[in-house]
């Protein structure tokens, strides 16, 4: 069972059964970092893992590796766009006069 690229190559099964275990293996690590208490690195470490399922997911599994550069310029519009957004969110809220911090 292979899939084809956007240019037509056929990408293994190898690739595609990689990716999957390399999802699975996130997924489990997140699970396993919910029953240790790391502070305020538990959720660092949450959306770092998050993070990089995601660039997996986009990367092969909807083909920005092997598509097009405008496709990967939308890609990275939109994680732009989300970057300036949680910053402005992100800025608000740490301004808040009734947010305090310790």
């Amino acid at each position: 069972m292979e899939g084809h690229d956007a240019h037509g190559q056929l990408v293994s099964f190898r690739t595609y059964a990689a990716v999957y275990g390399g999802l699975l293996l996130f997924t489990g690590l997140t699970v396993l970092i919910a029953f240790f208490d790391l502070g305020p690195l538990n959720t660092v470490a949450a959306l770092t893992i998050a993070t990089t399922k995601a660039l997996l997911v986009g990367w092969f599994f909807m083909n920005l590796k092997y598509g097009s550069r405008l496709a990967r310029l939308v890609a990275f519009g939109g994680i732009y766009w989300w970057l300036i957004l949680l910053t402005i969110t992100l800025g608000d809220y740490f301004t808040r006069s009734w947010r305090t911090f310790g």
